[in-house]
Parts: C-alpha cells; structure tokens; sequence
C-alpha cells in the first residue's frame, strides 16, 4: 500500500469539496476555488471533515495514480486555504526587476531587457532593496502553475557554479566550482 495514498487528508474548516461521479474533484475556499479530473477507476471518498483516496488493484497503473492523486488532492486543499508562495533572487551586477501588473521587466545582463506576462492566476510582486539582491514574489493557490512560472523565470539566466551569478530560489544552494589557478 502506498505510505502517501493511504493517508486522509484533513480539510479545515471553510473548505468544501465536491466530487462528481466521473472524479471531477472542485475544492473551494477563502483563496478561490480549483477544479482537477481524476482517473475514474480511483474512490475517492469525503467523510467527517477527511478524504480518503483508494485503488481497486494492485496493478502497477493504479499503484503510481494512488499517491499521486492523493497529492494533488492535498495540494488543491492547501492552495484554496493557505496559498502558495515562491520567492527567486536575482544575483548578479546590474541585474534588476520590475513588475507593472502582471507584466515582469527583468534585465539580466543581457544586450535587451526581458518582458515575461505572468498568468492572471498568479500574482507577482518586485522588490528592490538596497544591501539585498532584487526579489520576485510569487503567489497563487495553484501548486503547479505557480512552479512552472518559477521555472520559466529561473531558465532566463540560470546560475552560473563560477560566480554564482542567476536567478536562484531564495535558500537555494549552489554548488560552487574553483575557477583557473593562475600559472606562473
């Protein structure tokens, strides 16, 4: 039995879940609301504030959607209740960023500053403070797309294991390498 998919999930209170009879799964809280399709051989059962999610066989299909399905549950509850937040630094000279709504002007030491639209599902605030590296804040109730916009902004300039140079995830550590020793 899969450690992940055998544990209920707790919904809090202001949450409410409605699964459909085809596991169209809608979770709807305080943040907003979230709607998944599920593979329709999986239970997915509510009962007293928990849900359970279980597999008909052990076929090794129904075994990798257990946990998984049972994840992204948990996500769904997360993110309409709490919400999710990633916050990436921009390390390097020169480098900045600016937000006008949802459009990202971010200069990167590039010969032209890249414009980057965030979805209207996300929100993305800039700071720039003197004595700290220039922060971009990110924040949705959808676990994946707020990861994927992330990941696309990280790919503008990935950190360089020289210099460290990029655009990293705050906490992020890098793995530095020793450049050229001088010969003499």
């Amino acid at each position: 039995m899969s450690r992940i998919g055998k544990a209920p999930i707790e919904v809090p209170a202001g949450v409410t879940l409605d699964v459909s009879k085809s596991n169209v799964v809608t979770v709807k809280g305080p943040k907003g609301q979230l709607v998944q399709q599920f593979d329709q051989d999986l239970d997915i059962s509510v009962a007293d504030g928990t849900i359970e999610v279980n597999r008909p066989t052990d076929q090794k299909r129904h075994r990798s959607l257990h946990g998984l399905t049972r994840a992204l549950m948990s996500n769904m509850v997360v993110g309409v209740s709490e919400g999710f937040t990633k916050t990436l630094e921009l390390v390097g000279v020169g480098y900045r960023c600016a937000n006008t709504g949802n459009l990202l002007e971010l200069t990167l030491g590039y010969s032209h500053p890249i414009y980057f639209y965030v979805p209207d599902d996300v929100k993305v605030t800039s700071k720039m403070e003197k004595g700290s590296p220039p922060t971009i804040v990110l924040e949705s109730i959808d676990k994946q797309l707020i990861g994927q916009v992330a990941a696309k902004i990280r790919a503008f300039r990935k950190i360089e294991p020289y210099k460290g140079k990029g655009v990293r995830f705050k906490g992020e550590v890098i793995r530095r390498k020793a450049g050229k020793t001088a010969a003499k």
